[in-house]
């Protein structure tokens, strides 16, 4: 793992217990920015422990969005501390383990959510990958990446108005132009 992600995503996670520790209502749209700031990382570095890091903030915020009181804040918060010392550590296997114990407490959190959660955490894949596409990253290697499919992605992407904040398109006779000229 490239040293300048290992520190953000130390930095992002030690901000992420900061949050956990005081019960908020603040806390959900912190951890939401929280989120999308790991996601410029990885649309830099296209890195997978990136995009774990911000699906995983994302999915908590919205089990706790859902179900706060429920959640067991200290084992999250242990597990955390144990992705940081891993990358501390330079322990990138052990990082991964760490990432992966807590997304599997999440899933097992309430076997009433088990669906839920899948669901939940599918829905995080899908827009962290739209925010992926928003920051130039083609839809191809977003859903790469994510591991969902592109059709998931092309779906959500469709809904959203992403398209809206570009400039004026080129008209097609200017881009035919400029085709055609690549070509003589």
């Amino acid at each position: 793992m490239h040293d300048v992600i290992k520190k953000d995503i130390i930095a992002v996670l030690s901000d992420l217990i900061e949050i956990l520790k005081v019960k908020e209502e603040s806390d959900i749209v912190q951890m939401k920015e929280l989120s999308n700031h790991v996601i410029h990382n990885a649309s830099v570095f296209q890195d997978e422990d990136s995009i774990s890091v911000a699906i995983l903030i994302y999915s908590l915020s919205k089990i706790i969005e859902r179900k706060q009181r429920d959640m067991d804040y200290g084992r999250v918060m242990a597990m955390l501390n144990s992705c940081i010392s891993s990358l501390r550590n330079n322990d990138d296997n052990g990082f991964r383990k760490s990432i992966r114990s807590v997304f599997d407490f999440i899933r097992a959190m309430d076997q009433k959510l088990k669906l839920y959660i899948h669901e939940v955490i599918n829905q995080a894949q899908i827009k962290k990958g739209c925010k992926l596409c928003e920051h130039g990253i083609s839809i191809a290697r977003a859903s790469e990446v994510l591991g969902i499919s592109q059709w998931e992605l092309m779906h959500y992407l469709g809904k959203t108005t992403i398209i809206d904040q570009f400039g004026e398109a080129v008209n097609v006779s200017k881009r035919l132009k400029i085709a055609r000229s690549l070509f003589t």
